[in-house]
């Protein structure tokens, strides 16, 4: 046993030492995680998947799931053998101790989260604000952004209970989707047909593969679970089934609800639609008042914005501490003790992103900066095979990383060429402030 380890909890049974308390519970980890995966996107996907597989929008879903499966299998493996790791680059960091890769998987994730708040502000600008305020989506996406800026900086007390709060806000209003649709299928109205219906012209398996790419924005966030690993009661067992409890839950949810909008509206009216949930919600006749859908949607849009802009601004602080970005972004304010710097550098970047204007663009980047990150995770697991460790832990077949690496790289070459150059500049940036960073710190010794 290490030092650390002796300094801290001591291990029971098969479960390691820790330096931190663990209180986390195997229900408490399905909601935190069900919380992460479960959020804003769906609102606004729907719309932009129609485009790719007309009225069969469960099936890219149900694809991007089994995808998203085997990375999580990749993590719950590591995790459990390295409950104190703190993250994917920290994980690359231990399997190929190499300074520049792990600064690229943190980096990764740190562009990512910027893109998905930009594209969360979209989201927040379109017809679900609209029930409110008819105002330029853009404009008002930048001013949303400088708000959760200044929310950010105000600083953010969060816990347990708000995650649980959060996620049912969310999930009621999947629910009301599902509800109202059971409700027109009762009455006679909508047509299932649509459900098996593909854009004219397309090929099935294609469109679904392309769809797939936009879909798998819906189920990440699970790897965001690895940093609370260290607090979670005996995680050889509760994290695998927390794990994978929450993405098919998601997975359930996301299909039904993408059955609900093909039977009530046409795939050419869900496109047209920035709030396309609002629509089938309205076109169900149900009664229930736009203000009370759209401003669940908002709450759901928001708090995801915010969450992701708490997270990437954090992680440029620790970033900017750890000398891998500039120290400038370390600096924080007197009095509230929050990162300015980097709250606001990360604002700015995901402003720039938003004046894109494209979701399913923005969709599109997230999803291909994390598509490094897994395949280094996926990767690092079969590298630490050779590193055993003294407590039992979940382990995945080997099949599962090598089928992780493998569908990660067919989902990189579906990429445009456009979503490859937003995330080629990205990475640009930060290699560039990488080796600056390292240029300063050379010059100061």
């Amino acid at each position: 046993m290490t030092a650390d380890a002796e300094a801290g909890t001591q291990a029971t049974g098969d479960e390691p030492a820790s330096k931190l308390k663990r209180k986390i519970t195997g229900p408490l980890l399905f909601l935190f995680i069900l919380g992460d995966v479960l959020g804003a996107g769906i609102y606004a996907l729907m719309g932009v998947l129609s485009e790719e597989v007309g009225g069969a929008l469960w099936a890219p879903l149900i694809v991007a799931l089994l995808l998203a499966l085997l990375t999580a299998g990749s993590y719950a493996e590591l995790v459990t053998k390295y409950p104190q790791a703190g993250g994917a680059a920290i994980l690359a960091e231990r399997a190929f101790k190499q300074p520049i890769v792990s600064f690229l998987v943190g980096f990764c994730m740190l562009a990512a989260g910027v893109t998905s708040a930009a594209g969360l502000a979209l989201a927040f600008s379109g017809e679900y604000l609209k029930t409110f305020i008819d105002v330029p989506t853009v404009p008002a996406a930048l001013v949303f952004l400088a708000l959760v800026a200044c929310l950010n900086a105000r600083g953010i007390s969060e816990s347990v209970k708000s995650n649980v709060v959060m996620t049912i806000i969310e999930v009621s209003g999947l629910v009301i989707v599902i509800a109202v649709v059971g409700v027109m299928l009762g009455e006679g109205r909508g047509d299932v047909s649509r459900v098996t219906e593909f854009p004219d012209g397309s090929t099935p398996a294609m469109a679904i593969l392309s769809g797939a790419i936009i879909a798998y924005y819906s189920f990440v966030g699970f790897e965001t679970s690895a940093n609370v690993a260290e607090e979670i009661r005996n995680p050889s067992r509760v994290y695998p089934l927390a794990l994978f409890g929450s993405l098919a839950t998601a997975g359930l949810v996301y299909v039904l609800v993408g059955l609900a909008s093909s039977i009530a509206l046409p795939a050419s009216t869900l496109s047209e639609s920035s709030g396309p949930l609002l629509a089938v919600v309205g076109e169900s006749g149900v009664g229930i008042p736009d203000w009370v859908f759209s401003l669940i949607a908002l709450v759901a849009v928001a708090n995801g914005a915010l969450l992701t802009m708490i997270m990437a601004s954090r992680l440029t602080f620790g970033m900017a501490e750890h000398r891998l970005l500039p120290s400038a972004l370390g600096k924080v304010l007197p009095k509230r003790r929050t990162p300015w710097a980097a709250i606001v550098a990360t604002t700015l970047v995901a402003m720039l992103l938003t004046l894109n204007g494209e979701l399913s663009t923005l969709a599109e980047t997230v999803v291909l900066l994390l598509l490094f990150v897994f395949i280094s995770t996926n990767v690092a697991v079969l590298v630490l095979r050779r590193d055993p460790v003294e407590h039992k832990h979940f382990r995945v077949p080997t099949i599962i990383p090598i089928l992780g690496v493998a569908s990660c790289v067919l989902l990189l070459t579906q990429q445009s060429g456009e979503v490859w150059m937003y995330g080629g500049l990205l990475l640009a940036v930060g290699i560039v402030l990488h080796f600056a960073a390292v240029w300063v710190r050379r010059r100061a010794a």
